[in-house]
């Protein structure tokens, strides 16, 4: 299972105090290394990738590792036995990994907009040491668990909280709150998604408004993210209704700084479906076919994320933060 990630914009990370960070003692994590001839297979990569991207049965290029370390351009096709392969582009090894189509994954069934949807749904997450991602949860809730805009029965994951330095807000993908373009800007986003309150909903559920989304392009034109954010009310008190840290099984708060993905990084994301993963970066600049409901989506820039345990993502973990696998917590995509 291989998961995509892109990180980009001029939004920062809220976190607690440094301190509260350093309390936590998680698994060391391997660090990212420049493997030997990496410039090299950048520039080999950039050359020639859309004349890759152009055989049939091709959905990714990127740059990765051969067996023995080595930098390498990686071929993610569909299935076995693509045609016309190369084994080398300009003295760089090629591999190639098959990947199956790659898509946006989010939970089946639709809602229409309210007030056709009915009213309730959405009981609190229950006390003790058991946490339920899809649950509603008290205010603020926390980063990593079911939310989506009220419009659709689906349901996503809060990524992180996120401030322009005036206002905030909770981030997410583009197609768990703008729903692939289709949303409008003021539309009520709920926690949890309407999906996990059996597509009923309740005014009780909402955290706040969508607020700006990038457009998915799907005629071509390259796209780096899949990216949207909603306006996040505030409680009587002035505390905004999502707070800055993932459920008690999670990695905490992640750090207001972001790193660059590296080959051989360790990361680890917290998500609605399957909570607390950990994975490896496999192949960076990596140039994605992503399939939508709407049509398929040129992406450019991405991060391929291996789990380390079986799959890395499922069906409603879209829009889950990926941080780095140590104590910091820095967001990579």
């Amino acid at each position: 299972m291989y998961s995509i990630f892109s990180l980009r914009g001029k939004l920062t990370y809220l976190s607690v105090a440094l301190l509260g960070l350093l309390l936590a003692t998680p698994a060391a994590a391997q660090a990212p290394f420049d493997p030997p001839g990496l410039d090299r297979a950048m520039v080999a990569k950039d050359f020639h990738v859309d004349g890759l991207m152009e055989i049939d049965g091709v959905v990714g290029v990127g740059v990765g590792l051969t067996a023995r370390g080595q930098a390498a351009i990686v071929i993610m096709t569909e299935d076995l036995g693509v045609a016309g392969l190369p084994r080398s582009l300009d003295g760089v090894p090629v591999r190639v990994k098959v990947t199956g189509k790659i898509h946006a994954i989010a939970p089946p069934g639709s809602c229409q907009p309210w007030p056709e949807c009915k009213n309730g749904g959405g009981e609190e997450e229950p006390a003790g040491d058991t946490v339920d991602p899809t649950a509603k949860f008290g205010r603020p809730v926390p980063i990593g668990v079911s939310t989506g805009n009220y419009k659709s029965c689906s349901a996503g994951t809060i990524g992180a909280r996120v401030t322009d330095g005036t206002d905030v807000y909770a981030l997410s993908n583009n197609h768990v709150y703008a729903l692939g373009n289709k949303a409008a800007i003021g539309d009520d986003i709920v926690q949890p998604g309407v999906f996990d309150t059996d597509c009923n909903r309740n005014a009780d559920n909402v955290i706040g408004t969508l607020n700006a989304f990038v457009e998915i392009f799907f005629d071509g034109r390259d796209n780096t993210i899949d990216a949207a954010i909603a306006a996040v009310e505030m409680m009587g008190d002035g505390t905004p209704k999502v707070g800055t840290s993932t459920p008690s099984d999670g990695y905490e708060t992640p750090s207001s700084a972001t790193v660059s993905a590296g080959l051989g990084q360790s990361v680890q994301k917290y998500g609605r479906t399957t909570r607390l993963t950990k994975g490896t970066v496999v192949v960076i600049k990596a140039t994605v076919n992503v399939g939508y409901s709407s049509g398929t989506a040129r992406f450019v820039d991405q991060i391929v994320v291996e789990g380390n345990k079986g799959g890395f993502l499922k069906a409603g973990d879209s829009g889950s933060l990926l941080v780095t696998n140590d104590q910091w917590a820095n967001p990579v995509g």
